[in-house]
């Protein structure tokens, strides 16, 4: 894979143009090409453990070899292996990274290096955990671009062993045989043969009338056959420019790379790319005939039927079904060929009509092969993705804060079109089972909604008993009567949005008229659902204050401090953590404790610590985000939740709150707290599992003196550090 070399690349690349001779430029361009056909990376390593030659490598490793934070972990294990593989013997292993690698003793010109052949991924799970950490755990701080420039995934156990079998001339073969790989040179001819065979000199008249005859009639030759060796060498050097290519692309565009270079090897013309996206194959983009068409794809990606044909590199075969029957033509056949990403189906190339076999087996290698390139592309979209949605939820949130009560529906659906740049939109509630939806704000509409009948019984009764959202290219489609022309819509694509908490179904929110004359998609639709617990939330509180009153009020707020109770803070942790998971989304929870407040109420009184109480709560609102959570969780106990906050991000805000409070001037006596702070992870994925770890981490706050910060670090205790 091609890319943006890093600095130390370059500088090295740049040694070698002008340092290198032939002969060594030669060997390079073998590991180059050694590395580049088994999408592994090879780096060699001199007796001092410096990095000599390097091709291909992983950018993960790059980074992280390059961080002062990491480059240790790392030294663990590619330096252990560079200790027992210079003696002499081969070394496999597999870092704390995830990826697999192999170390292979080699020798050149009398000197022994190090080879680390590898550096891939070759299982989902550990390619899936890297992902976690890059997105939003403690590699995160790693610059995108540059983290995943070139991951490689997929490098099998046999392909390691292929690859470091092509670096067997350098390999050692005994501690007393170190090969001598200079080329020949004329102090040193290569040895001939004993046995030599005289050629006989040709007759010089017939010599001469053959070359008269040449230069005159030429005779047309027969085009001389392409070897097989010269055929997959030619594959080969087809399949390295098109990765070259892919580096630069964008996953769509890459995908459609994918179908043209495939239609242009096998003379298919209608072919269609799908991801995976939890268990189905979603299409991403087509060509031919398969262009602009609806198409659904119907086998699962863990099907077991598929997931052998991947492994024997071979199509699953699908018959279309017809649903109009006035059509007049056959039932179409698609040929699926799976992509799989270290054991793991990751996506699907599919082409429609008939294959022969030859080109049957070379589509399903180039799915193998293209695959990780493909996936790799993806995972930098997702990362490119997260990075937007954090900064749009963002500025959504500080939109948020700004909002006055009085005009609060009007602003919170302005704010909601703005980001998803429609020019109509409208807010419906429906919190009266026995009545219709109420509009409540309306933006860029040419009719009046607030007195229209029947409003939300065509597309919004439907969102909301489903109660999940809908994004629609175009409505005629899909068979649902369209609006009445007084209407006046630009376009025929919308999307509807229901407001949910919990269980009670709120009301819907519906956008329609992209400002820029375009279709909505899914990614408004990403953008919409990583806001709407935002927007739920906001909307929740004034439906409270508006149609349950001051009662329903204080059922969620605690009445000493005014902050929200533990009642309402559950059921947010269980949205919040649902939202965790579908989206990846990092979530922190911080519990914060007043330190000795037994004591401060039987000195002071219960009057002066509920005083202290107040105070506390009050900073906690000075210093929190708009989207932040604060209770009272019982007694002197707060807990904060934190959506899409990392364990990094929470600890400066907790540390924020501990030296506020330490420095706020109390009547009665200095006020301290302890805070202790988990986060959401495979292993913490409850409400129960992420209290528990940030009480644990509270109680170590405790125990290590009160007035301190302290991270659960997820394996069953406490991280050791101390923020102040």
């Amino acid at each position: 894979m091609t890319g943006r070399q890093p600095r130390g690349a370059l500088q090295l690349s740049i040694r070698r143009r002008f340092l290198m001779s032939p002969q060594e430029d030669k060997k390079q361009k073998m590991l180059d090409r050694v590395a580049a056909d088994n999408g592994v990376a090879i780096v060699v390593l001199d007796e001092n453990s410096r990095e000599v030659s390097v091709s291909n490598n992983n950018s993960i490793c790059r980074s992280l070899t390059a961080s002062p934070e990491f480059a240790p972990r790392c030294a663990e294990y590619c330096g252990v292996a560079f200790g027992n593989t210079l003696s002499g013997s081969t070394f496999k292993y597999e870092c704390y990274a995830g990826l697999r690698c192999t170390a292979v003793p080699v020798a050149d010109r009398g000197k022994r290096f190090v080879a680390i052949v590898g550096r891939t991924f070759n299982s989902a799970d550990n390619y899936r955990k890297a992902t976690d950490r890059a997105i939003s755990d403690d590699w995160s701080t790693f610059p995108p671009n540059d983290f995943f420039e070139n991951v490689l995934i997929g490098g099998s156990e046999h392909v390691l062993e292929r690859a470091a079998a092509e670096l067997s001339k350098f390999q050692v073969t005994s501690s007393e045989d170190i090969l001598e790989l200079a080329p020949p040179s004329p102090k040193n001819p290569p040895k001939k043969s004993k046995i030599e065979v005289a050629q006989p000199e040709p007759d010089t008249i017939t010599a001469l009338i053959e070359k008269f005859k040449a230069a005159n009639e030429p005779v047309a030759k027969e085009p001389e056959p392409v070897s097989e060796a010269d055929a997959r060498r030619a594959d080969a050097i087809a399949l390295r420019a098109l990765y070259g290519k892919l580096a630069s692309l964008s996953y769509e565009d890459a995908c459609a790379a994918a179908l043209e270079f495939i239609a242009g090897r096998t003379g298919s013309t209608s072919l269609i790319w799908s991801e995976r996206k939890e268990n189905r194959l979603v299409p991403v983009i087509s060509i031919g005939s398969l262009k602009d068409e609806p198409i659904r794809i119907g086998i699962t990606a863990d099907n077991q039927r598929l997931i052998d044909a991947a492994r024997q590199e071979r199509p699953v075969e699908l018959r279309e079904r017809i649903v109009d029957v006035d059509a007049k033509r056959s039932p179409r056949t698609l040929f699926i060929f799976a992509s799989s990403v270290g054991g793991e189906i990751r996506g699907a190339l599919g082409v429609v009509g008939a294959i022969d076999d030859a080109a049957s087996r070379e589509i399903a290698l180039f799915c193998r092969r293209i695959g990780p390139q493909i996936e790799i592309l993806k995972l930098r979209r997702e990362v490119s993705t997260r990075e937007w949605l954090n900064r749009a939820v963002s500025r959504f949130n500080e939109s948020l804060k700004r909002i006055d009560a009085d005009d609060f529906w009007t602003h919170v659906t302005q704010v909601s079109a703005e980001l998803i740049q429609s020019e109509r939109a409208s807010l419906l509630l429906h919190t009266d089972p026995t009545e219709g939806f109420r509009t409540k704000a309306a933006i860029g509409a040419k009719i009046n909604l607030f007195s229209e009948k029947a409003i939300g019984e065509r597309v919004a009764r439907v969102v909301l008993d489903d109660g999940n959202p809908v994004v629609v290219e175009d409505i005629t489609r899909i068979g649902i009567k369209a609006a009445p022309p007084s209407w006046k819509y630009k376009t025929s694509s919308f999307l509807s949005y229901p407001i949910v908490i919990g269980d009670r179904r709120i009301g819907v929110m519906n956008f329609t008229d992209k400002a820029n004359g375009d279709a909505f998609n899914e990614r408004d639709l990403e953008l919409l659902q990583a806001i709407a617990p935002q927007i739920a939330v906001a909307i929740d509180r004034t439906v409270l204050k508006d149609q349950a009153g001051e009662f329903e009020q204080l059922s969620v707020t605690d009445p000493l401090t005014g902050l929200l109770n533990r009642r309402y803070l559950e059921k947010r942790l269980i949205e919040e953590i649902q939202r965790s998971k579908r989206h990846h989304f990092p979530m922190s929870l911080m519990m914060l404790d007043v330190d000795e407040f037994k004591s401060y109420n039987d000195t002071f009184g219960h009057p002066a610590g509920d005083t202290a109480l107040k105070m506390v709560a009050d900073i906690l609102h000075g210093i929190l985000r708009g989207d932040d959570v604060a209770a009272r969780y019982g007694g002197e106990e707060f807990a904060i939740l934190l959506p899409q906050t990392t364990l990094t991000e929470a600890a400066a805000i907790a540390e924020r709150l501990r030296q506020r409070i330490e420095h706020t001037e109390f009547p009665k006596r200095r006020v301290t707290v302890s805070i202790g702070i988990a986060a959401c992870s495979n292993e913490i994925e409850t409400p129960t599992d992420i209290v528990s770890a940030a009480d644990n981490a509270l109680y170590d706050a405790k125990n290590h003196g009160r007035n301190n910060v302290r991270i659960y670090d997820g394996f069953g205790k406490p991280v050791n550090e101390r923020f102040h």
